[in-house]
């Protein structure tokens, strides 16, 4: 799947062959970056950990599951979005599967409101999994890859509908760039409860990083959304779902408290860095999106 979507996404959305964006779309997205900006509102190891409690201010202490533990537990099921906009003719056959057209997006959150899903964050479903605190009776995780301008202009306004909220994993390389959110929006969208992650500088295969790259593919971009959000970056997605057990260190030593890969099989000694999500595509019915979550997390 992972060699498709490079050649079908044009790695990585095809950042420098873009061309300029019109002034009228501009302006129409500065005017959601202002709407949304105003109206978004097994056996148990011995160990703690904090999680925030915002209802009394403080933080509460809980004792934290081993990865055995966490393993056996049931999955949330978590979808993964990138382009949320119409097809255009140029669009390969491949390519469609990550590029939801916006009624087909519409349709998608419709049915799981209808449903009666309702949307965790990651610091939730952590909750879940290393203390067993409760979650809703059908949780779900809508994420979103790559900073895609539509995520803010159309996902967004359409989340809010039904007081959904989703993580957006960031690109930074392409922040401001045409077709791609502003550090405006990327705050905004913060600042209405959704959570940011970090996904690398320019999309690269972690798998692949040389420990300077590190410092460029990974530290550079944390610290810029971190001065953007005015918040700590917790969570990480890999590009191309792609990982190796060999650079789940690397992100535990710099704060992460979990990582998203696409549809692969977990680690079962770091499950909470080897997260699995699986991809909404464009070609599914509603039905079919629902049978698919119901196949690929129960």
């Amino acid at each position: 799947m992972f060699k498709l979507f490079i050649s079908g996404l044009l790695l990585p959305i095809s950042i420098f062959i873009i061309g300029c964006q019109s002034k009228a779309k501009t302006g129409a997205a500065n005017l959601v970056t202002s709407s949304i900006a105003t109206n978004l509102k097994p056996q148990v190891t011995v160990a703690t950990a904090s999680y925030p409690d915002t209802a009394a201010g403080n933080n509460k202490k809980a004792e934290v599951a081993n990865a055995a533990t966490i393993m056996v537990k049931k999955q949330v099921p978590i979808l993964c979005y990138h382009q949320i906009r119409n097809w255009r003719p140029r669009d390969s056959k491949r390519a469609k599967d990550y590029i939801v057209p916006e009624n087909a997006f519409k349709a998608q959150l419709k049915m799981l409101a209808d449903s009666g899903y309702q949307t965790i964050l990651p610091d939730q479903l952590l909750a879940y999994l290393e203390t067993g605190a409760p979650l809703p009776p059908k949780p779900i995780i809508l994420t979103f890859d790559d900073t895609d301008l539509d995520q803010f202009t159309v996902a967004a306004p359409e989340m809010e509908k039904y007081g959904f909220k989703g993580v957006f994993f960031v690109m930074t390389v392409s922040l401001g760039r045409p077709r791609y959110m502003s550090r405006a929006q990327v705050k905004a969208l913060s600042d209405a409860g959704h959570v940011i992650g970090s996904h690398t500088w320019d999309h690269q295969n972690v798998k692949k990083l040389s420990p300077a790259d590190w410092a460029i593919q990974i530290d550079k971009p944390t610290k810029q959304l971190e001065a953007i959000t005015g918040k700590p970056i917790h969570y990480f997605a890999y590009p191309f779902g792609l990982w190796k057990t060999e650079v789940i260190p690397e992100l535990q030593k710099r704060g992460f408290r979990a990582a998203f890969q696409l549809s692969t099989k977990r680690d079962s000694e770091n499950p909470l860095f080897t997260v699995r999500r699986i991809i909404a595509s464009g070609y599914w019915q509603p039905k079919t999106l629902h049978r698919s979550m119901i196949n690929s997390f129960d």
